[in-house]
């Protein structure tokens, strides 16, 4: 059974930092994308980076641009645990953060970043993250 686990959420300043886990079980760590998402009150869960999930390619990573050059994605394999660092937080930041996998062959065929919430599967619990101004 595929298992993801979020952590690492809280409340934090705008300007300031927090780093996500994501620990996974229950399936070859190894075959699988894992994305991040994020869901604000009122709004669509939206997909925030994804790590393996590019044609196919270990260690692939993609970000939404609204993160790009803040948040850091990264896996650590022999932990099954993928991590988002997330630097220069702002207020619009602020959202339920959740993790999910999808089977790194569709990243193949998908025809661009499989960071679509749809292709993803085992979503955890999510852990929120509150960032104010």
């Amino acid at each position: 059974e595929v298992q993801l686990v979020e952590s690492g959420g809280g409340l934090v300043q705008a300007g300031g930092s927090l780093r996500l886990s994501c620990a996974a079980s229950g399936f070859t760590f190894d075959d699988y994308a894992i994305g991040w998402f994020r869901q604000a009150p009122g709004k669509e869960r939206e997909g925030v980076s994804c790590i393996g999930c590019r044609d196919g390619r270990p260690g692939s990573t993609y970000y939404t641009d609204s993160v790009k050059g803040r948040f850091t994605i990264s896996s650590d394999n022999g932990k099954n645990t993928v991590y988002l660092q997330m630097s220069s937080l702002k207020p619009e930041d602020t959202a339920i953060y959740y993790c999910a996998a999808a089977p790194a062959a569709d990243s193949v065929w998908y025809g661009g970043p499989l960071l679509n919430p749809h292709e993803y599967g085992g979503w955890g619990q999510g852990t929120q993250v509150t960032v104010s101004s």
